[in-house]
């Protein structure tokens, strides 16, 4: 009798079932919740802050929206979201706990608590309605999800038709030369910074290696078409070392 294949993914380099990397990425930001704002400023020298910056360009919030921000963590879109639009509501989602709890200490949540919900779950399987979100973004949060098609078929189902979907994420730049020099930074200098900044070399080698792993720009162009959207564009950010991609249910 033939035994069932079990399913595997990647976690890294690693090869693992598929059904243990979520308690393996949620052991990752686990780890590093209480140095996580810290080390996104060290690793990209603060650059993160503009291209999220670049994301609510794009995005333009408006009042009356309703934000769904998945993998949100310590809030960092929620907070851009709602002070470009002071009449939105927002809600965090992430499968880390310790995430939101590092987020509800910062200073702007207490600011915009009345607007402003924090819910700990999988970004494959939503706790929400059909239809219940204007707006649905990721930011660097999309790479680590199990399957990555079923989070954005996921989005689609709890957006409004007219919603939109945006995703902020690492991704390739298309000139293999400084490809090589962003690889030399990535695997020579965030692991040891993040055994300096957060005592965890092994999470942040983790977080350079899944950022290999992730689909090159059109690759994932065409996943969030397979997913329903609409006029899905993209944009990259510092020559590519980061990605927008943009999407809407019709």
């Amino acid at each position: 009798m033939t035994m069932p294949t079990q399913k595997t993914t990647h976690f890294g380099n690693q090869t693992v079932a598929e059904d243990a990397k979520a308690g393996m990425v949620h052991g990752v930001f686990s780890n590093v919740a209480s140095k996580y704002d810290v080390m996104n400023d060290a690793m990209s020298l603060g650059i993160h802050r503009l291209w999220k910056d670049a994301m609510m360009d794009w995005l333009a919030p408006r009042n009356g929206q309703k934000l769904l921000d998945v993998a949100g963590g310590t809030g960092d879109i929620a907070f851009r979201f709602l002070k470009r639009a002071p009449q939105a509501q927002a809600t965090v989602f992430d499968m880390t706990q310790s995430m939101l709890d590092a987020g509800r200490k910062r200073a702007e949540a207490s600011q915009l608590a009345d607007r402003l919900d924090w819910i700990c779950g999988d970004a494959m399987a939503l706790p929400f309605a059909d239809n219940s979100f204007d707006v649905y973004t990721i930011s660097f949060g999309i790479r680590n999800v199990t399957r990555i098609q079923d989070a954005i078929n996921e989005a689609y189902r709890v957006l409004k038709p007219g919603g939109r979907f945006m995703v902020l994420e690492f991704s390739q730049i298309p000139n293999p030369g400084l490809q090589w020099i962003y690889d030399q930074y990535s695997f020579n200098i965030i692991p040891p910074l993040g055994k300096m900044i957060a005592n965890d070399r092994d999470s942040y080698q983790y977080l350079v290696e899944s950022i290999r792993k992730f689909p090159q720009q059109e690759v994932f162009a065409q996943m969030i078409r397979d997913g329903g959207f609409q006029n899905v564009k993209y944009r990259n950010l510092t020559l590519g070392i980061a990605a927008l991609h943009s999407g809407w249910k019709v």
